[in-house]
């Protein structure tokens, strides 16, 4: 160093020189650097659509390292196909108790928590008192978990035999409704309470026991946000919403004592048909949703129009029972009528919950008559109806399409034998022959065919269950229609009509006259009004 220093002279003039050579080899090393940097970034960039490369820093390797992608892990479809599916089986997700909490009705429609309208998809139960063995924890997260329900309805009959208010074992019947009660809770279902009122037509029959009823229960499920009470599934006979309307100002007042903000439903006259009528003058609780039944092959375009009217004016509106055969929860299963339901249905946000679970021989029962399981149902166990309700509840695309649909709307019949273009070829006896009659006659222009389908004994007197149907065989359209009926071996003094339905029924100088209802009183030449029917007793 010292040398080097009497060689320079000048010790400053070394350094000054050594820290302008420093100062330049850094310039050039940073430039170097930087020059590098961009070169691997091209690569990186042209090696994007080929193997990725794995040249990087290491303080951007955790970001800038792109591994193969694993569909599985990252939770996406691996093609647009998948992505829709899974968009649309998303989308279809039934909104459950744990999720939407208390509901609340903000105008039409029936809403979450927070406001957000929801729609709840289900079942109900057939009788409690004939059917208990389905109310069970299992079948009830198999509902939520398998069919894609988030709401169960526990059908409580009141009058018919077996019935709450009749001859049915009360503390049975009340610890079975909480015991389904507490099974939907836990498989984080709603839960809907029918008092089902049926064959006693008028709520006000049993105004009492339904207060005491409700006060119980609303009472021991105060605190629950999923509980909803239905006080009067089907009005029917001469009750009118005059009729409904002095119930409910009953019960509900009752349930609100304990349950300030629960939902009611509350039904209609005529099977839970009229929402019109409801529409035309509501109920003052803001929690309500009032009641429309239908059955798809009995009931169709009209019935569809009055609820889309109906829910267009602004009154809420809850299918709590549908089937997609005939009313008597029986025959021919009609897709086409009951596609165009769930259509309108989902277009309106309107609920809607199926009859029946249970194995019974008829057309309305979600098993197969041969099946006694109480869950972990299969394909095989499940009949026409069960099989299309688990379609639609899970979003696919509901069966049918190799059965033939039958427009039947009222006026129109999957029973009709005859071209309605040529009323010449209605034959009473072959219609008598095809809906196996067992009584055949014709008032004017209009025949009528009347079977006998069940009979049974009760309190030394037998009841008949007659079905029936009218047919207009004359050339022009009749816009209402009666007709006489002799029944056999019937005294006519005594007799007593307990339930109909689908027409008016009277009894007058040793005839039973039979007439129709608001929907059915249009026949055009050829058409018929089906699915008639009524319970006679003498």
């Amino acid at each position: 160093m010292a040398a080097q220093v009497r060689r320079t002279g000048n010790l400053s003039a070394f350094l000054n020189r050594r820290v302008l050579l420093g100062a330049l080899l850094c310039v050039l090393a940073l430039t170097f650097a930087l020059a590098l940097d961009s070169s691997l970034a091209g690569c990186a960039a042209a090696d994007g659509e080929g193997e990725t490369s794995h040249v990087s820093t290491t303080a951007d390797n955790a970001a800038d390292q792109t591994p193969e992608a694993d569909p599985d892990a990252a939770g996406v479809p691996e093609d647009a196909n998948a992505a829709d599916q899974a968009a649309a089986t998303s989308a279809r997700q039934a909104v459950t108790p744990s999720q939407a909490g208390a509901l609340q009705v903000i105008g039409s429609q029936l809403c979450d928590a927070k406001g957000n309208p929801v729609q709840l998809r289900g079942v109900s139960t057939h009788g409690l008192a004939w059917f208990p063995q389905y109310v069970n924890a299992e079948f009830f997260n198999e509902l939520r978990q398998t069919w894609g329900a988030n709401v169960v309805r526990l059908a409580l009959y009141t009058a018919e035999s077996g019935g709450y208010t009749t001859d049915g074992d009360q503390d049975a019947l009340y610890q079975l409704v909480c015991e389904g009660i507490d099974d939907a809770t836990a498989a984080d279902l709603y839960v809907i309470a029918d008092w089902h009122v049926l064959s006693d037509q008028n709520p006000l029959a049993h105004v009492d026991e339904a207060a005491a009823f409700f006060g119980d229960l609303s009472a021991r499920y105060a605190d629950a946000n999923n509980v909803i009470y239905e006080i009067c599934n089907e009005p029917n006979g001469a009750t009118t919403w005059d009729n409904i309307v002095e119930y409910a100002n009953q019960i509900i007042p009752v349930i609100r004592a304990n349950d300030s903000d629960a939902i009611i439903i509350v039904g209609t006259p005529e099977w839970s048909q009229r929402v019109d009528a409801a529409a035309a003058a509501p109920l003052a609780d803001d929690n309500v949703l009032y009641a429309l039944h239908f059955y798809a092959a009995t009931h169709g375009q009209d019935l569809r129009d009055r609820m889309k009217a109906a829910v267009d004016a602004g009154l809420p509106v809850f299918v709590s029972e549908f089937g997609i055969c005939d009313a008597s929860g029986n025959g021919a299963i009609d897709y086409a009528s009951a596609d165009a339901w769930v259509k309108l249905m989902d277009e309106l946000n309107v609920s809607y919950v199926c009859w029946n679970v249970s194995n019974k021989d008829e057309a309305s029962a979600l098993f197969v008559p041969q099946c006694a399981k109480t869950s972990g149902f299969d394909e095989a166990d499940l009949s026409e109806e069960g099989q299309w309700l688990m379609a639609v509840l899970r979003g696919e695309q509901p069966g049918g399409d190799d059965v033939t649909s039958v427009d039947t709307s009222p006026g129109t019949s999957a029973n009709t034998s005859a071209d309605p273009a040529d009323p010449a070829a209605i034959d009473a006896a072959a219609a008598a022959e095809e809906f196996g009659s067992d009584i055949v006659g014709a008032t004017g222009s209009l025949q009528y065919c009347v079977k006998l389908r069940q009979t049974w004994e009760s309190d030394g007197k037998t009841s008949y269950l007659y079905d029936m149907e009218v047919i207009n065989a004359g050339s022009t359209t009749v816009y209402s229609w009666n007709v006489e009926v002799a029944l056999p071996d019937a005294s006519l003094q005594t007799i007593t009509i307990t339930d109909s339905w689908n027409a008016n029924f009277a009894t007058k100088n040793g005839w039973l006259q039979v007439s129709n209802v608001d929907f059915n009183g249009r026949l055009a030449p050829g058409e018929t009004a089906s699915d008639i029917g009524f319970i006679a007793q003498w």
